[in-house]
Formats: C-alpha cells, sequence, structure tokens
C-alpha cells in the first residue's frame, strides 16, 4: 500500500487544506503492462475533535483495506459538521462537490456509484450519512459509527458555549430540522425519490450517542433501505471504531 499527505488549495474554503490518502502499490509487472486502472474510493470522514490523521492513527485501517483495489481518502474538515458554516468556511461544498474532483485528478479513482463509499465516525459519522443520503447517485453505501445523527437533539443541549458554536456553523438553529441538513428528512426524501444507498450504522450501549442513534434506526426502517445496525457494549472510544471500521468494510465489499 502507499500512504501520502496531499496539501491542496482549496477554491471553496480559501486556505490550504489536507488529506492523507491510502491507494494500492502496483506491482513493477502491472506498471510495465500500460493498462489502465481504476479503483474503488473510500472517503472516510473525522470526529469532532479530530483531522485527517486520525484514523491512521488510531486504528490499523492502511492493514484493513490490503488487497480490497480501493483508495481511501481522509480529509480534514476541523470542526465544521460537513456544513457550508454560518460563519466560516463551506465544507459541505468543498467535501461534497471540491474534494471528489481533486481526488479524481490525482487519483485513479472510478467514478462508478458502485465503486463510490463513505464512512466516518461521530460527526464524521453524519457527514457520512448526510453525503449518502443528499447524492444518493453518487454513494453505493455509506457507514456511521457512534455518529451525530439527530441534529435536532445534539443542538438542544443548552451549554452556552456549545449553543455559540452551533450557531456559527448552522446559523438559526430554528430551521435545522426538517431542512437539508436533517438526516430524518433526508432519509425521507431518499426513499421516496427510490434511491437509496447501503447504510451500516453501528452505536455502544454506553455511548453518549446511544439514544439519538436508537432514534435514527427505529425511525429509518419502514422506509426500505438495505440497513444493517451493529451494537455492543461500548463508548465513544477508538477501540470500538477500529473493531467496527474492519466490519463494515466487510460488508460495503460483501460477496
Amino acid at each position: 500500500m502507499i500512504l501520502t499527505t496531499v496539501n491542496f488549495l482549496s477554491e471553496n474554503l480559501g486556505l490550504r487544506s489536507q488529506m492523507n490518502v491510502i491507494l494500492p502499490q502496483r506491482t513493477v509487472a502491472d506498471a510495465r503492462s500500460g493498462q489502465p486502472v481504476r479503483y474503488k474510493v473510500l472517503y472516510l470522514l473525522h470526529g469532532l475533535s479530530d483531522d485527517h490523521t486520525a484514523w491512521q492513527r488510531w486504528t490499523s485501517i492502511e492493514c484493513y483495506v490490503e488487497g480490497l483495489d480501493l483508495i481511501v481518502v481522509m480529509p480534514a474538515v476541523a470542526r465544521s459538521f460537513y456544513t457550508d458554516m454560518s460563519c466560516g468556511a463551506k465544507y459541505w461544498t468543498f467535501v461534497s462537490e471540491e474534494l471528489p474532483l481533486v481526488v479524481r485528478d490525482l487519483f485513479p479513482v472510478s467514478e462508478k456509484r458502485e465503486d463510490t463509499f463513505v464512512a466516518g465516525l461521530s460527526m464524521g459519522g453524519y457527514g457520512a450519512f448526510k453525503l449518502a443520503l443528499s447524492h444518493p447517485h453518487r454513494f453505493a453505501a455509506a457507514a456511521s459509527f457512534s455518529g451525530a445523527l439527530d441534529v435536532r437533539s445534539m443542538l438542544s443541549n443548552p451549554d452556552p458555549v456549545w449553543q455559540t458554536e452551533m450557531r456559527h456553523i448552522f446559523g438559526d438553529l430554528e430551521r435545522v430540522a426538517g431542512g437539508p441538513r436533517d438526516l430524518f428528512t433526508l432519509a425521507v426524501a431518499g426513499a421516496k425519490a427510490g434511491i437509496r444507498p447501503r447504510l451500516f450504522q453501528y452505536c455502544g450501549k454506553a455511548d453518549m450517542l446511544y439514544a439519538d442513534n436508537i432514534r435514527f434506526r427505529d425511525f429509518i426502517k419502514p422506509f426500505g433501505y438495505d440497513f444493517h445496525w451493529e451494537e455492543d457494549g461500548g463508548d465513544h472510544t477508538w477501540p470500538y471504531w477500529d473493531a467496527m471500521v474492519q466490519k463494515a468494510l466487510g460488508w460495503f465489499f460483501k460477496k
């Protein structure tokens, strides 16, 4: 496998950004053959307090994707909640539109829906489901690990510091529910449109977001998604996400 860090100028963010990328290493014979190759791609998203290095620092993701003919893209999105921020940069436009263009320009990734996947933890779980449900024609499947899936519940936290940060991100908090940043609304819209990505959802019973995850799980069941649920006694920590990303990869690429 090849591991590289890409530093590039994001036009949407108006700053230099970074992403870590894992990609298969071809043999010398493969390279000499001159045969074109297009790999599957997984966008692997970090959580609120992390960055583009987190998945490699705290899991063995590079080992887990060995032999899958898969490129793994891990972008940096700060504390943006994968949103065009009210007082900040356009991280949703960056991750949903600009980043795939940059990745396709630099790496031999397939543009086919059946070859495109997204996963993430906590804030990144929200981002993963938001991407897949907003653009179901582009993503075959998505995985959320301990995801912040119910923004309505999340935004109700009365802590004044949290409330200030959320207003900087989302703007008028009263207008989030029922809109394009509400996963419940996106799930209904996708079902009505008849385009449903496969969804893998995990949360541990000791996790602070367990109730929110149960709420989303129960809500989405009647809408006909190919849906897989995992739970255990885990909390909001890396050992559980390390185990679950392995399960999600197996589920994504099951025969």
